[in-house]
């Protein structure tokens, strides 16, 4: 059953390839809508059967494998590698099944209401769905393979895919740019990601198991904390390195690139460029929760390499507060949502560091319906506005569009983490597993995290009442023409709304069990009881339910504290900002430029590879060495001693040519004969 999760998705874009290359007719919009749709759609419910079926067994025996066949087997004997066509539903690839088939299955019923309603002359509507099918199937084998081979097809094909979604409209030159962009820096992150592959495989090799199978990882992972790589004396931390560190350091680059962390984050901004459902497939539900989910995949390995945690910690930490003071200054609406990706993927990677697995996993599922909820939202928002994005030409927009503000409105108090609603449960969980952490300076991390808390809350808000409230800054002939947009795109906004307000009580924290438990819910269904027998055991503590409360309370201070401030600074006293960014212009300009990262690297990296290609590599060795001296410079010998040599040897005439050749005969024959 398993094998039909991902492969109705598949079956879905292999038609509507077969039917754009080969036959060449479109197929009936009603006819690709029923194909696409409904195939992520089946995809969901078997995912729900599966995830049933888990429940039903005992929690130490919670997994389903579906094995295809044997894929690569290569040696004999105790040596042999083989990796299976396999796929595996567990507690944590069940979760995640179900987030990207309903997540998923919504934003392909959002997109058929965004492209009717697109103004461009070449839509692509049938090569769009195309795309999101094939983006889906990647990520479902990403998720269910058992293996880290399977795992790196399905990650190679949502860096794929996200290629050909970002530059959708090709024919834009920055469009085509931005996909180029995405698809370079993501190969920096795999390539770490692959030597990481064969370190693992290299311990595994030498424990008498040549295997990357995720069940085999676990089963030899405290053996793999002894090994060591060795290198030489002179680099650095030598001369033995920790292998499991430095495997885990290598996979944790990957996961950098495919989740947007520094330094690798710059990709995401510019993935705006794509169709907005797009963004909202991207950033929800596949391709940059993929490193968060190999790190809690692999939380065994983590758990033994206390340094790479640290590391996957610090990164998160700073990646998460970095991100958050740069969509202060964003104006773009759909730009600021991106840093808010970024900066809450960084949330996540922070209690994975930390420990916090399963807070970690719970965020994902809050941020995939929160954050799936406020890109429709913006998309909803840009469509009415004819396809404008920057929030200062917005304003008033909630009489005139009122379902899109009251949904757009959830989504934000959601992410700000708003008492009740998801985020505030899982934003709570990633603190404590920071507070109660081992990692060196988890004292920081907190304060970090709570920091981030509270510009979280005052850049959503900020973004809320620039777009909602206030004066509207739209051109009159715009304002009269705005309106809600068709069912297509607005019910599954409804839906969105509906789990981003009540999905936190899946993963309901001890501390607030007792307040649910009238309701049915209680502590031992949740989803940390869920996820348990998965993930490598977090680290205990002996924190009083009185002062988690307390720790709740402050951060939601925080947070109202920055909801607040952005309502002063932007319906009360719109003219405030203003003279604050000119009383701090450096200041302002540098976090408007986002630090000018893309700047430096532009400088640093990109135009010296581009004038190294040119010079050496084009000019020298392949115009130069390849055409000038071995193809070019041959033929130009050849044809030179042909020329000036053995052109004199030809006269033409019958008797020369019979007499050298006797005497060549006579010469060959004495030779012989000597």
């Amino acid at each position: 059953m398993l094998r039909w999760i991902p492969l109705l998705p598949l079956a879905a874009a292999a038609y509507h390839g077969v039917m754009l290359a080969f036959v060449r007719r479109p197929t009936p919009r009603w006819a690709t809508i029923a194909i696409s749709c409904g195939s992520v759609a089946l995809s969901f419910v078997l995912a729900c059967v599966g995830f049933w079926k888990l429940r039903g067994l005992a929690p130490e025996s919670r997994v389903l494998v579906d094995e295809i066949y044997t894929w690569i087997s290569a040696g004999v004997g105790d040596q042999a590698f083989s990796s299976d066509l396999a796929f595996a539903l567990d507690p944590i690839s069940a979760v995640m099944a179900l987030v990207v088939t309903g997540v998923g299955a919504l934003i392909h019923i959002y997109s058929v209401g965004y492209m009717d309603d697109d103004d461009r002359e070449d839509k692509g509507f049938q090569r769009f769905f195309c795309y999101l099918n094939l983006f889906t199937f990647s990520m479902l084998v990403l998720v269910l393979a058992d293996n880290l081979v399977l795992m790196f097809v399905g990650w190679e094909g949502v860096g794929l895919c996200s290629y050909l979604l970002i530059g959708f409209w090709y024919s834009d030159r920055f469009n085509a740019y931005c996909g180029s962009k995405a698809f370079i820096v993501n190969r920096i992150g795999d390539f770490a990601f692959l030597v990481g592959i064969f370190l693992v495989f290299r311990a595994l090799a030498d424990l008498g198991a040549p295997s990357v199978g995720f069940a085999d990882i676990e089963k030899h992972a405290a053996q793999m904390a002894a090994m060591t790589l060795p290198v030489p004396a002179w680099m650095p931390f030598g001369p033995d390195w920790s292998l499991v560190n430095t495997a885990a350091l290598c996979l944790f680059v990957g996961a950098c690139g495919k989740s947007a962390q520094l330094p690798l984050y710059v990709w995401l901004p510019d993935a705006m460029a794509g169709p907005t459902p797009v963004s909202a497939l991207i950033h929800a539900a596949t391709m940059v929760t993929a490193g968060v989910y190999m790190v809690c995949r692999l939380s065994f390995l983590f758990a033994v390499a206390p340094e790479a945690s640290a590391v996957v910690a610090w990164v998160g930490g700073v990646t998460a507060i970095f991100a958050a003071t740069i969509a202060i200054a964003q104006t773009d609406i759909k730009k600021v949502l991106a840093y808010s990706t970024v900066s809450q993927l960084g949330y996540m990677f922070l209690a994975a560091g930390c420990g916090g697995y399963t807070a970690a996993l719970f965020h994902l599922g809050t941020h995939a319906f929160f954050k799936a909820l406020l890109f429709l939202g913006a998309g909803a928002v840009i469509l009415a506005m004819h396809h404008e994005q920057d929030i200062e030409k917005m304003g008033g927009l909630h009489r005139r569009i009122w379902r899109t503000h009251l949904v757009f409105l959830a989504g934000v108090l959601a992410i700000a983490g708003f008492p009740g609603f998801s985020g505030f449960f899982s934003k709570d969980e990633i603190l404590l597993a920071a507070y109660t952490s081992h990692v060196p300076g988890h004292q920081w991390l907190y304060a970090i995290g709570v920091a981030t808390a509270g510009l979280t809350a005052f850049y959503m808000f900020r973004l809320y009442f620039r777009t909602f409230w206030g004066k509207s800054r739209a051109p009159k002939a715009l304002r009269d023409h705005m309106r809600d947009p068709v069912a297509w795109v607005i019910d599954p906004l409804w839906v969105l709304a509906f789990f981003s307000i009540f999905a936190g009580i899946v993963g309901l924290p001890q501390a607030y069990g007792d307040w649910f438990r009238g309701w049915g819910v209680e502590e031992s269904n949740s989803l940390a009881k869920f996820l348990a027998p998965a993930l490598a055991p977090g680290e205990p503590h002996a924190l009083a339910h009185s002062t988690e409360y307390w720790m709740a309370l402050g951060t939601v201070l925080l947070a109202a504290l920055g909801a607040a401030l952005a309502w002063l600074l932007y319906v009360r006293r719109p003219e405030l900002p203003g003279r604050i960014a000119r009383a701090v212009a450096a200041v302002y300009r540098l976090v408007l430029n986002k630090y000018y990262v893309d700047e430096v690297y532009d400088a640093a990296v990109v135009r010296p590879l581009v004038r190294f290609s040119d010079r050496v590599l084009f000019r020298g060795i392949d115009a130069g060495l390849i055409d000038g001296a071995a193809v070019n410079g041959t033929a130009r010998t050849v044809r030179g001693i042909a020329a000036n040599g053995l052109k004199y040897a030809h006269s033409g005439l019958t008797q020369g040519y019979i007499f050298f050749m006797l005497a060549g005969a006579v010469a060959l024959v004495g030779y012989l004969v000597r």
